[in-house]
């Protein structure tokens, strides 16, 4: 993982690994994709660079360099409803020997699982995949909140809103089942959502007998006046009219107009952004097929989806994206290490170290109280499909506020108004401060809030949106913890 004999430390024991914090690090990263409909993964080579001093330092990458995509595979399935682990072990295993690359050169990763393979009974086997790996690879369960952020992010169209001339971008991501809106402003995403819109509710053989037909995909069928039955061929004129329904459902979102049919189509809640929306970048499979850039079917509405909203598109600002069907196959790469000060609050030594936890950005706390921190805190939640007690997480707060009393009352009511389940079932409760006030924080949500299980406060450490946390034990010479970022990177 590094060129020279660095400087490191242990986030618990010395027998843990070491983390290095020298000058220059040069990481191998592995993106891996598991979704609904498609998989991939990307080999990446990641040089970053140590910003600031010894132990407290943003690790920036100055150059990546993709050095392998694998082929786009349609996901296998072992029923209607399971992933065939089996089958994508062995993908992965293909995709490691055609690039070259054994899992030990591998330093970080990321592993996305989206839609089937996010559910619970999927879960366990395709992280098992995984679990030598645990120490290096981020594993995110992405719903539909979460996909469209990384949708969002990877494809470019975060970053495009920031250009002038672009005041609100909107990124449209159309998978196999799915279709995810991200509203971006001035770099970062503002709102998301999702409807049942997707390429693979429809599916033929070659032959062109229908093979598969998902409730919403009958749904459009109707609503097209097509009748459909699994394993007889639909003529594709009756393909074009189920296309041209999905396409206008599309459209309507974009152009800020109620869905016709109601509420059925939305997996999430709708929209509140006005539309229309005037710049559109495309992202996820469908997306290939809008830009061009693939001309191959695969037994489903790809091609006829695309064709109907390039028609529905003319007139609209059309962005290039940067990612399409790999905007979410991405790598955990950016490391940061910083430590937390004396001021650290810890109800149990053994609450320390943990890794690998998911960061929830509170964001927008403006002058604290408990209703706005409560509303503010579950918004984060929700960005990252993430639930109050089930879930584990780190509370990532920004606080410009100082230790006054009052707006730190504010904000712990409000904590602990958000989290019923947590705080209700003495779940670990994990809390990462800017400023220096985790000992104050502490105190007050034992004392005064009465949260009487698992609590960790640790400060002057700066967390964001898309950050997966590892905290080591106390250094008890300094009594400080380490703290390393891994972050998800776009570009």
């Amino acid at each position: 993982m590094h060129e020279d004999d660095q400087e490191h430390i242990h986030l618990g024991g010395d027998a843990d690994p070491a983390v290095y914090v020298g000058e220059h690090i040069r990481l191998r990263s592995a993106g891996i994709d598991i979704g609904s409909s498609t998989s991939h993964l990307v080999f990446s080579e990641l040089v970053l660079t140590r910003q600031g001093r010894y132990l407290s330092s943003r690790y920036q990458v100055v150059q990546r360099d993709v050095r392998f995509r694998s082929r786009v595979i349609l996901t296998p399935y072992a029923s209607a409803s399971q992933i065939d682990t089996a089958a994508v072990a062995r993908f992965i295993e293909e995709a490691y020997r055609e690039a070259e690359i054994s899992r030990s050169e591998i330093d970080t990763g990321a592993v996305i699982t989206t839609g089937e393979a996010a559910m619970k009974e999927n879960a366990a086997p395709l992280i098992q995949l995984f679990a030598a790996d645990a120490g290096k690879f981020v594993c995110a369960t992405a719903g539909p909140h979460l996909e469209s952020l990384l949708a969002a992010h990877g494809s470019g169209a975060a970053a495009l809103s920031r250009e002038p001339g672009h005041p609100t971008v909107l990124n449209v991501d159309i998978g196999g089942g799915t279709t995810k809106f991200a509203v971006c402003q001035k770099g970062a995403v503002v709102e998301t959502g999702a409807i049942h819109v997707g390429a693979r509710l429809l599916a033929w053989d070659r032959g062109g007998a229908l093979r598969r037909a998902e409730a919403q995909g009958r749904a459009f069928a109707r609503r097209a006046g097509v009748e459909i039955a699994l394993g007889e061929a639909v003529p594709p004129r009756a393909l074009d009219a189920v296309a041209d329904r999905m396409a206008d459902l599309i459209i309507g979102v974009i152009d800020g107009k109620r869905l016709d049919g109601g509420g059925d189509f939305w997996i999430t809640e709708r929209l509140q952004s006005p539309g229309p929306f005037s710049h559109l970048v495309f992202s996820g499979g469908v997306a290939e097929y809008v830009y061009g850039t693939e001309a191959a079917e695969f037994g489903d509405l790809g091609p006829r989806l695309a064709r109907a909203l390039r028609t529905r598109c003319r007139g609209r600002i059309v962005l290039e994206p940067r990612e399409r069907i790999r905007a979410t196959c991405i790598g955990a790469s950016q490391y940061t290490v910083q430590v937390s000060g004396n001021t650290i609050f810890l109800s149990d030594a053994e609450v320390l170290p943990v890794r690998n936890v998911p960061v929830a950005a509170v964001r927008g706390l403006g002058t604290p109280s408990r209703e706005g921190v409560a509303d503010a805190v579950r918004r984060a939640l929700r960005r990252l499909d993430l639930q109050d007690g089930p879930d584990r997480f780190a509370l990532a707060i920004h606080w410009h506020h100082g230790p006054q009393y009052a707006a730190l009352s504010e904000l712990c009511q409000g904590i602990v108004a958000a989290l019923p389940e947590a705080v209700g079932t003495r779940r670990p409760l994990l809390l990462v401060i800017d400023a220096d006030v985790a000992g104050l924080v502490g105190r007050m949500l034992r004392e005064e809030c009465g949260v009487v299980g698992p609590l960790a406060c640790i400060d002057q450490v700066a967390l964001r949106e898309f950050d997966y946390v590892d905290i080591g034990g106390i250094m008890p010479d300094q009594y400080v913890v380490p703290v390393v970022v891994k972050s998800l990177v776009f570009h």
